[in-house]
C-alpha cells in the first residue's frame, strides 16, 4: 500500500434520532443517522405490510380462493 494516500481510520460514535448511540470504526468521528436497528420498523417487527391496493383480494375473489391458508 502506498503511504500517505489512505484516510485515517478513527473510532466513530453513531447517533440515531431516537437517542440510541453506538461506537464503530470510520473515517468520520461523528455520524448521525435517522434510523437504527433499535427504532426501524423492519427490525422491531412493527412494520405493516399493505395488501397491494386490494389486488390480492380481487385475485382471491376471482378464483374463489380462501383467505386463510392452512399449513
Amino acid at each position: 500500500m502506498k503511504t500517505g494516500i489512505h484516510p485515517q481510520h478513527k473510532v466513530a460514535t453513531v447517533s440515531c434520532s431516537c437517542g440510541n448511540s453506538f461506537v464503530t470504526g470510520s473515517v468520520k468521528e461523528d455520524i448521525k443517522v435517522e434510523f437504527c436497528s433499535e427504532c426501524h420498523p423492519f427490525y422491531t417487527g412493527k412494520q405493516k405490510f399493505a395488501q397491494a391496493d386490494g389486488r390480492v383480494d380481487r385475485f382471491n375473489k376471482k378464483y374463489g380462493l380462501k383467505e386463510d391458508i392452512q399449513e
